[in-house]
């Protein structure tokens, strides 16, 4: 006994201060306005809309426009490979445009930018710009912001094709006569090159009308007419029966005679050589049937012109070519060789970036080019003097820097500080030089020049679009880390030793400064909203330098705090330094990890599969805990890891369900035996006490329900593939069952593996009847992780206390919240960092929680057939919630099982969370496809989301969880004497 320490008083609990509550609440309150207002500034920073306003549009000061009209075929959907090469017989599918390559016109590759969907590939080759990232604000279904197109500067344009297509372009347009076919027509059971047909017999039925109707035929005359054929056939074919159909191919020679038929039609209609002919495509098609991303087979297109205006073949032999740099939109590169099976290489191919086609398009019509239009004029296909070429080029030029000073001009009216792009600091010279050297002759020079200035121009608008991004960025990031800085203030103060060790030190000394600081705030918030004001900001840029501020001047005012934390901790042992740092750079390590996952889910296989490998070792040589527990960790684990290599579209296995139930039974038997178990780490999770006969009653129960489910998953599905309807027995057993179970957890015994277990049973029917395939043995699998969590982190703590040395600290150093709760201690950093992990696998355990529509509807057809959307998304969101319940009763139960309060958790979670979240931050994109971009908006939303998300998910299982009762050691021992 005299080596025994002298007993320490034991602290009196108590539960935290009315005051700490109230912060709290606050906290949450701010952390949720926060997140939700900075959620707002991806839309400010990333998807401004690039068009303004206010421009004059610039002729071509040409001697004569090359062509009086203008023929516009877009075959939509027509991939470049399937249009060029040759068919299995060898013979080419568009005989008819081939031989204008071959001796009419100019040939070439139309380079689209993602997405390469219909609206913005259209957009780009009528109106030359590229999808406006604006557009995500109306679900990418139109344009948010009017614009000019070769059609609005034409005289008249006539156009027939698509719904979705031709009134984007004609119908708010005066000077147009257009029609459509009824939406029906596009029927993907069908061969769709009717569809094509249709847009060529409304054009040809117009010229013959025209021969009767005085009018019309006096508007046929004119010059400025543009004529545009929207054909959609291959789109719709490529679809419903992929590119490489015989569907698809087909549809290519129809739109070859097509084009043959419109350039006899035209040629003997007006017979005076004075139309010039267009025809691209807008996107291509993937071989799986679709298109939006920047594969080749989807931004590839043909690009083929002839006619009045349009330079000959040109005949060259092919040499292999450097890489001089210059890249298209697509990243492809400037000299790709042409495929040896098109049997082009002797005819010069002039590549183009999509945008370039509607430039090229006013040219030969001698319109202005599109106001808003960023395509450089490609000379390669016009046939012009040089005096006109330069001239062409210049209008081009002076188009695109007229955008970018009006930009400029918006800019400066309302900056206080204007910072202009310098390389354009003197355009108006440079534009007299080029002026000079027209005059002059020296049309080469002229032409260099208008080039140079061209690229700078469309640099310059690069730069006024992201001119307020480091502003934005700096402001929102700050706010971030502000906020960081706030919750482990909030942390250090409230749940760690920090103050009381601080006090006793008299190393705090509490100055009554927060009226001063507050008002230093004030100060700055006022002094921000003026300069904002006058430089005639949105309301949101105010909430962003708000809620900054606001974070910062909180900081400030515990600077007396964080001076005195950092006077201690200089103070202590380097050994302590030194695993801060390396917790916190495996920490980084780990989150970063994370940010990986979200675009590659198979990265958790080699997680776990480490994992299983660490943690046994851990449980065997550090813990010294049973060997048993050691295997078992190690195969929970590398069995977990499985789910992530498996396809996110779940394939339809009922037998697979059926045996999960069995699996989810053994599970329940095997945790039932442990629950007797009273001996080292299990009287942690086991009560002392006899069984309760009630709870075996309960228990049994629980495995008859998910026995039942596993056979109400059998009838179901049979009785549906029968008769491709719900039985109404059926149906009512299944909604009693799943509604059964997740209520019976509530009066299971309160000790922490009885609950678990129970909760583990009862959340069981629901999510087996809400399974199709592997799904339901992840919930299995998953399950034994997190079980073997509770198991490491109890026999953790046996070993610990066993030494006697982490209970007694953990009494001596602080005060205590709650019966037997402690102060946080950095090693505790584990739990919140193993919950991301753990509430991440539920993310993308079975599927891309990003996108609802990875799962399979199909999935609540035992529930209920008859389409219901809201319910039928209500039953998919809680099969898809059930993981997440499971992942924060387990962390609740950890909390209790090592005594720590589980709200300063929860705001390390979000700490942690929110590392994530400036990573994702700084991945949005507003280029690509509209699933790439949707899914980097997605990524970003659903890591601001988490402080809430997680909340409610809390304040659900709170229900279940809240009486958990963890057994004492000492209380334990007294029973077992």
């Amino acid at each position: 006994m005299a080596g025994r320490p002298r007993p320490q008083p034991e602290p009196q609990p108590h539960s935290p201060s009315a005051s700490t509550r109230r912060r709290e609440r606050w906290l949450v309150v701010l952390g949720v306005a926060l997140h939700a207002v900075y959620m707002l500034s991806i839309f400010d920073i990333y998807f401004k809309s690039p068009i303004v306003h206010g421009m004059d549009p610039v002729p071509p000061r040409l001697s004569a426009a090359p062509a009086k009209r203008l023929v516009l075929l877009v075959a939509d959907g027509l991939r470049a490979d399937k249009f060029f090469e040759p068919d299995e017989r060898g013979r080419y599918r568009a005989p008819f445009l081939r031989g204008v390559i071959e001796e009419k016109g100019r040939w070439g590759v139309s380079h689209a930018r993602p997405p390469t969907e219909s609206r913005p590939g259209h957009v780009s080759l009528i109106a030359g710009f590229y999808e406006d990232p604006s557009a995500v604000t109306k679900g990418w279904k139109a344009n948010p912001v009017e614009f000019d197109s070769v059609f609005n500067q034409s005289r008249h344009t006539i156009s027939f094709g698509s719904p979705d297509i031709v009134p984007i372009f004609c119908s708010n347009l005066p000077h147009s006569t257009w029609d459509t076919y009824p939406h029906e027509y596009e029927d993907f059971a069908t061969d769709a090159s009717f569809l094509d047909h249709w847009s060529f017999d409304q054009f040809q039925g117009l010229l013959n009308r025209s021969f009767d109707d005085i009018k019309l035929r006096q508007l046929l005359l004119q010059d400025k007419l543009v004529i545009f054929l929207h054909l959609l056939g291959c789109d719709t074919n490529g679809h419903a029966h992929r590119p490489y159909s015989s569907i698809y191919l087909n549809n290519v020679k129809v739109v070859d005679q097509i084009a043959e038929s419109v350039y006899n039609l035209m040629e003997n209609y007006f017979k005076d050589n004075q139309t010039a002919y267009v025809f691209t495509a807008d996107h291509g098609m993937s071989d799986k049937g679709s298109h939006g991303d920047g594969h080749p087979s989807n931004t590839d297109t043909p690009l083929v012109a002839w006619g009045a205006g349009i330079r000959s073949p040109k005949f060259l032999a092919y040499t292999e070519k450097p890489d001089d740099g210059f890249r298209f939109v697509d990243d492809h590169k400037h000299d790709t060789p042409t495929p040896q099976d098109w049997a082009l290489e002797g005819f010069e191919r002039v590549d183009v970036n999509q945008a370039d086609i509607a430039p090229l398009m006013s040219t030969l019509v001698g319109l202005p080019c599109p106001m808003n239009s960023v395509g450089s004029l490609p000379t390669h296909y016009l046939k012009l003097n040089k005096a006109d070429e330069v001239e062409a080029v210049l209008a081009n030029t002076k188009q695109i820097l007229n955008q970018f000073l009006r930009k400029s001009q918006l800019k400066q009216s309302s900056s206080l500080y204007f910072k202009p792009f310098k390389p354009l600091t003197n355009y108006s010279s440079v534009l007299s030089q080029i002026e000079d050297l027209i005059s002059e002759r020296d049309y080469d020079t002229a032409m260099k020049h208008s080039e140079e200035l061209r690229r700078m121009a469309l640099a310059g608008l690069h730069y006024f679009q992201t001119y307020d991004w480091f502003m934005l960025m700096t402001t929102i990031t700050l706010g971030y880390i502000g906020w960081m800085v706030n919750l482990i203030l909030h942390v250090l103060q409230s749940y760690t030793s920090f103050p009381a060790i601080l006090l006793k030190k008299a190393l705090l000394h509490p100055k009554n400064t927060s009226m001063k600081v507050y008002i230093g705030g004030c100060f700055f918030m006022g002094l921000s909203s003026i300069i904002l004001l006058l430089e005639k900001s949105p309301l949101l840029y105010h909430a962003y330098a708000f809620m900054t501020i606001f974070l910062w001047t909180r900081i400030v005012q515990n600077f007396e705090f964080l001076k005195a934390v950092w006077r201690e901790s200089s103070n202590v042992p380097f050994k302590h330094t030194l695993n801060l740092l390396i917790s916190s750079v495996i920490a980084l390590f780990v989150l970063e990890f994370l940010v990986i996952s979200f675009f590659d889910r198979k990265i958790y296989t080699w997680c776990f599969l480490v994992l299983g490998i660490t943690g046994s070792t851990y449980v065997a040589f550090f813990i010294q805990a049973s060997p048993v527990l050691g295997i078992y960790i190690w195969l929970a684990c590398w069995f977990l890891s499985v789910f992530t290599l498996m396809p996110a579209e779940i394939p339809e296995n009922n037998n697979l369900v059926i045996l999960s139930g069995a699996l989810i039974i053994l599970i329940a038997v095997a945790s039932r035996w442990a629950n007797s178990n009273c001996t080292t780490f299990w009287l942690y999770l086991t009560r002392a006490n006899k069984r309760d006969s009630q709870s075996s009653k309960l228990y049994f129960v629980q495995v008859i329900l998910v026995a039942i489910s596993s056979i109400m998953v059998w009838l179901s599905t049979s009785h549906r593939s029968q008769n491709r309807e719900l039985h109404s027995l059926h149906q009512l057993i299944n909604w009693s069952l799943a509604g059964v179970a997740m209520v019976l957890p509530l009066f299971s015994p309160p000790s922490v593996l009885s609950r678990l277990t129970s909760i583990f049973l009862g959340f069981a029917p629901p999510f087996l009847l809400l399974s199709i395939g592997y799904e339901a043995v992840f919930y299995s699998a998953f399950s034994m992780v997190l079980i073997g969590w509770i198991f490491v982190e109890s026999a953790n703590l046996y070993c610990s206390e066993e030494s006697g040395s982490a209970r007694r600290r953990s009494l001596v150093d602080g005060s205590v919240f709650g019966y037997e709760e402690r102060h946080l201690q950095l090693s505790d950093l584990r739990i919140p960092l193993l919950f991301v992990i753990l509430f991440n696998v539920a993310f993308f355990g079975t599927g891309n929680f990003a996108s609802i529509a990875s799962f399979e509807i199909s999935s609540v057809y035992r529930f209920i057939t008859v389409f219901s959307p809201f319910l039928m998304a209500g039953l998919l969101i809680f099969k898809l919630f059930i993981p997440f319940m499971l992942v924060i009763c387990t962390f609740s139960a950890v909390t209790k099982i090592v005594r720590i309060p589980r709200l300063g958790c929860y705001f390390l979670v979000i700490l942690l969370s929110d590392v994530m979240t400036i990573h994702f931050f700084f991945l949005v994109r507003n280029t690509g496809s509209w699933m790439e971009i949707g899914n980097s908006i997605s990524h970003f939303g659903i890591v601001s989301a988490q402080v809430v998300f997680v909340l409610l998910l809390f304040a659900l299982t709170n229900i279940y969880t809240r009486d958990i009762v963890v057994s004492s050691r000492q209380l334990t021992a007294r029973k077992v004497m």
